[in-house]
């Protein structure tokens, strides 16, 4: 018998279960805040505690920064700040396979959601307070470690095997995501850049913005499907449990794989918070209005604004809301046609999209570069081609990012999908540790080679993906209960 307080809603077969709105709204402000936060991330560290002034009041400063010297030798201040941003992201997506773990076996998913969800908040306001900034950070890696995985199969669980609203449903879900990290540039960034203390009160914004999510998740409870623990509390007939099949193997063998190939997607994507967010502050125009000088139309002020740095954070995010139903009936079409890509070769076009999308920075970066090289004052670059650039990386993570969660929903074997789900995060540890590291060269290299490394990277894991179409549906496209669109 199913737990009658926790049955999803029964709903028509075109239509989405409230409980995806009620997941929807809980990871939009869950993402408000962790955006708000990295938004501030990078300049929060240059511009402000690792100042001479201001470092040796932050604690494990030292440690942390020799340890780091020890391994990767002297490090200026931007290239540490980078590899702290590494360290940070890649972790907070590698924490997501234990607190999977730990939920599949003892917690709970809405348990997990809601520790994870509380410990994040306090990391939030503990931020406030300059010299707790590591141990800020490790809260958040570990409160992100119990949230990350089990919000986002819920969103599975309210969908029977074989449903074909699920692809549908996370991409509905990962507008939720990119609405909360519209908004939160705007306000996390703002508040942090523009009102002093530095960063102080964009991260209280952010923690705020955790509160409310948990609110609402709370709230919605009985619009949820019932969670493993809850299943097997609920089960008249306890059966032992059977071992994994090869076809669950095969399964788990074809996850890994596509985690393999997802971390150079993940090492150039992650960029725009690391060294793109540094090309926007140092080498881009942001008086937006200097191009109507001379119309006489507008005050001088209006023309002479400077739009904030964190503000660049919000253009992957507006995208995303904005065409993710452009995407959706792009698809639809193509289904009707026979012509839709299969899952893994929509996550090899995302890659390849995400590669090419740098050759638009190419021309200002080498002019940039030469005006360095000539000791000259560059002129700044103007922000139509980052934008562009941001078009196109869009595109790339719409046809990977939520495309991916759904395959792993599908694939992992049910008693292990929070945990499966854990690992597909953990792609994005190891990617968004090299982030940090490709990130520290950021001053070593010209911009224009830089950007082609990027370009390098993307490119050939999307045509690896492609060059393993074949294999991995042999090991997964046939005999299962579920058809896997591979």
């Amino acid at each position: 018998m199913d737990h009658p307080q926790a049955m999803a809603d029964s709903v028509p077969p075109n239509k989405h279960p409230t409980g995806l709105y009620i997941l929807f709204t809980t990871e939009m402000w869950e993402r408000f805040a962790y955006y708000g936060m990295r938004a501030l991330l990078v300049y929060y560290m240059i511009k402000c505690i690792f100042l001479p002034e201001n470092a040796s009041h932050v604690m494990g400063y030292e440690l942390i920064k020799r340890s780091l010297e020890w391994v990767f030798g002297p490090l200026s201040t931007q290239a540490l700040s980078s590899q702290i941003y590494g360290l940070y992201t890649g972790f907070v997506y590698l924490a997501p396979i234990f607190g999977g773990t730990i939920a599949d076996r003892w917690l709970g998913q809405r348990k997990a959601v809601v520790v994870g969800g509380v410990i994040m908040a306090i990391a939030e306001f503990m931020l406030m307070k300059q010299s707790l900034f590591f141990p800020a950070l490790l809260m958040m890696i570990v409160g992100n470690g119990f949230f990350k995985p089990n919000i986002s199969t819920q969103v599975g669980n309210l969908y029977a095997p074989g449903d074909h609203r699920r692809d549908r449903a996370f991409s509905v879900f990962y507008v939720g995501i990119n609405v909360g990290a519209t908004l939160s540039p705007f306000i996390a960034g703002t508040l942090g850049e523009n009102v002093t203390p530095y960063g102080r009160w964009g991260f209280f914004s952010a923690g705020v913005g955790m509160i409310l999510g948990l609110i609402i998740y709370l709230w919605g409870q009985r619009h949820l499907a019932p969670d493993n623990v809850m299943k097997r509390a609920s089960a008249t007939d306890a059966k032992p449990v059977a071992p994994l099949s090869p076809d669950d193997w095969k399964k788990i063998w074809a996850l890994i794989v596509l985690c393999l190939l997802n971390i150079p997607f993940w090492t150039v994507y992650e960029q725009q918070g690391n060294t793109i967010a540094l090309w926007v502050d140092g080498n881009c125009n942001r008086h937006i209005f200097s191009w109507l000088q001379g119309y006489g139309f507008l005050p001088a002020a209006v023309l002479n604004w400077e739009m904030p740095a964190t503000w660049y954070q919000s253009f992957n995010a507006i995208m995303i809301v904005a065409f993710t139903p452009v995407i959706l009936a792009f698809w639809r079409w193509q289904e009707k046609r026979k012509t839709e890509p299969s899952s893994l070769a929509k996550m090899a076009i995302g890659c390849i999209l995400l590669g090419i999308s740098f050759l638009v920075l190419l021309p200002q970066a080498h002019m940039i570069d030469a005006a360095e090289k000539a000791a000259i004052i560059p002129q700044k670059a103007s922000l139509l081609p980052i934008t562009l650039c941001t078009v196109i990386f869009t595109l790339g993570e719409l046809y990977l990012s939520p495309v991916g969660l759904s395959l792993v929903t599908k694939l992992a074997p049910p008693r292990l999908v929070s945990m499966m789900m854990g690992m597909w995060f953990m792609s994005s540890f190891f990617g968004d540790y090299l982030c940090g590291y490709i990130g520290a060269y950021w001053e070593k290299m010209s911009h224009a080679n830089f950007f082609l490394l990027l370009m390098t990277l993307a490119c050939t894991s999307g045509l690896c993906m492609f060059a393993l179409l074949k294999p991995l549906k042999r090991a997964i496209g046939h005999g299962h209960a579920e058809t896997v669109d591979v």
